[in-house]
């Protein structure tokens, strides 16, 4: 079997007093994905950047994986000609 490598590329960044990461998803031979997650800080909770930066990519990927299995099963749609039923 042949290797494959998709790679992931996660930019953070601040905007408006939100954390903002945006993650780009590029498979061999596709196109690109892309999805962006946000964060904000609870002005009651202890700023903590970290935190921010590990939820807004969390809530891309999350968002990204999302998008996968719709290009997914729009494949499978295309082949079989049959609705797909996936789950995340």
């Amino acid at each position: 079997m042949q290797e494959k490598s998709w790679s992931v590329k996660i930019v953070i960044d601040e905007f408006e007093n939100q954390t903002r990461a945006t993650a780009r998803l590029r498979p061999e031979n596709r196109a690109e994905l892309e999805s962006v997650g946000w964060a904000r800080l609870n002005p009651a909770d202890s700023d903590v950047p970290e935190i921010g930066d590990e939820l807004a990519t969390a809530r891309a990927l999350a968002d990204l994986a999302h998008q996968l299995i719709e290009v997914t099963a729009a494949d499978i749609e295309q082949v079989t000609k049959e609705t797909p039923h996936l789950r995340a």
